[in-house]
């Protein structure tokens, strides 16, 4: 007697075992079906955009096209950039799929000269995270006027 309700015992743990096996394999088979499915932040262009060479002062101005290739609404939650200088603007409204739309780019080259790279980091509901975006170029300087006293 004591030997069948040990058997039965067992029999339930197996059962009850498979069956949370077979919840965590649904589970992570339904985690990926979801992955699939999320937002994509496709570039339509390049993520860098080489504005050449401008005389310091000059407001250099991007606009970086994109297309959600996902299947569930865009939406880009902040954008930041790696310096005051440079400054964008983005829907706020979500991206449908299929949608394309912009972040437009401004770089306020004013007491800046030399190379210059910017980066532009773009935090969405996609999988990574966030993506960058890059102004590269060269500023020219403007020699100051003299001040006489």
């Amino acid at each position: 007697m004591i030997y069948m309700k040990k058997m039965s015992l067992f029999i339930v743990i197996g059962i009850v075992s498979s069956f949370l096996g077979c919840s965590k394999s649904e589970e992570k088979s339904g985690d990926k079906e979801a992955t699939g499915k999320a937002p994509v932040l496709t570039l339509l262009d390049s993520a860098s955009y080489d504005f050449g060479t401008v005389n310091e002062g000059a407001i250099v101005e991007h606009d970086f096209k994109f297309k959600n290739n996902g299947e569930y609404p865009l939406i880009l939650n902040n954008i930041t950039s790696s310096c005051g200088c440079t400054t964008p603007e983005w829907p706020k409204e979500p991206i449908g799929p299929n949608e394309t739309s912009s972040i437009k780019v401004r770089f306020d080259t004013k007491n800046k000269s030399g190379p210059q790279v910017k980066t532009i980091t773009v935090y969405a509901n996609t999988e990574p995270a966030y993506s960058e975006l890059r102004l590269r170029g060269i500023v020219n300087a403007v020699p100051k006027p003299e001040v006489k006293n």
